[in-house]
């Protein structure tokens, strides 16, 4: 476990992303001064990548197989007969995949409703140019001619790819092209024969479950110091997880959670 944060950076706690489900009795015993809360439990997804893709597809049902060939046999016809794949690396592909493809994640639900889109500032693209000149970045296109029907961004940490942005035309939802798209890009990862897992980084999710070949027991939470305005929060609320819980209602209501995303990302 990495050493606890400076108090002096603190403020008024910490938000803890995806630690591993058994460590949370070690985390609070760290932090005896802060209350647990708002926490979501989920099972983190990934993919053992050390074998082939025969060796991948080989943990599918033939039921599974069979529909995710039938999802990609589907989207061809409805794209006349074949759909485009396009894949990004160097920096000027990824600049290409960017206008490309900003236009389509701005449709998408992931930016509309969790502003969890592909990043629009210079800088966030400017991170992503140094990835590309590292090699440490793989970006494809799902489309139908020029029109772009899904996207998914990959960076590279070692050898994990790492699950950062993935968004589909929500008009063409029912032809699955995100699944698609997934498929069509591990195809490809797996000829690299250079990445041993595929993470899918936290929150649960079908795509998630069915691509995953294990999961990790995780969690994320707030730790806020017991102070008395955050104690009489967590009375006036009935705990503290009920008060996470009715914000998170209300924010999602307001759209004050995508603004609550990007002053967390700041």
């Amino acid at each position: 476990m990495p050493p606890a944060p400076d108090d002096a950076e603190a403020g008024d706690g910490y938000r803890v992303l995806s630690a591993p489900a058994g460590q949370l009795d070690d985390i609070a015993g760290r932090f005896p001064d802060h209350a647990i809360g708002g926490r979501q439990d989920y099972a983190r997804h990934y993919i053992d990548m050390s074998g082939s893709l025969d060796d991948y597809m080989a943990q599918f049902s033939g039921k599974t197989r069979s529909t995710l060939r039938r999802k990609q046999r589907k989207l061809a016809e409805e794209c006349g007969g074949a759909y485009e794949l396009r894949e990004y690396r160097t920096p000027g592909e990824v600049a290409r995949f960017l206008e490309q493809a900003l236009p389509l994640s701005a449709m998408t639900y992931q930016a509309r409703l969790l502003d969890a889109g592909l990043p629009e500032a210079p800088e966030a693209h400017a991170e992503l140019f140094t990835l590309a000149e590292q090699d440490r970045l793989r970006c494809y296109l799902l489309g139908k001619g020029d029109e772009a029907l899904a996207y998914l961004a990959l960076p590279v940490e070692g050898e994990t790819l790492v699950y950062a942005w993935l968004g589909y035309h929500p008009e063409w939802a029912r032809l699955s092209p995100g699944t698609v798209l997934q498929m069509e890009a591990l195809e490809r990862l797996f000829a690299e024969d250079r990445y041993r897992w595929f993470d899918f980084t936290e929150g649960e999710g079908a795509h998630k479950a069915m691509f995953g070949t294990g999961s990790i027991d995780c969690a994320s939470f707030l730790l806020l110091r017991k102070t008395l305005a955050n104690r009489a929060l967590m009375g006036a609320r009935g705990g503290f997880d009920a008060a996470i819980v009715g914000a998170k209602a209300i924010a999602a209501r307001t759209g004050a959670e995508a603004l609550l995303r990007k002053a967390l990302r700041a």
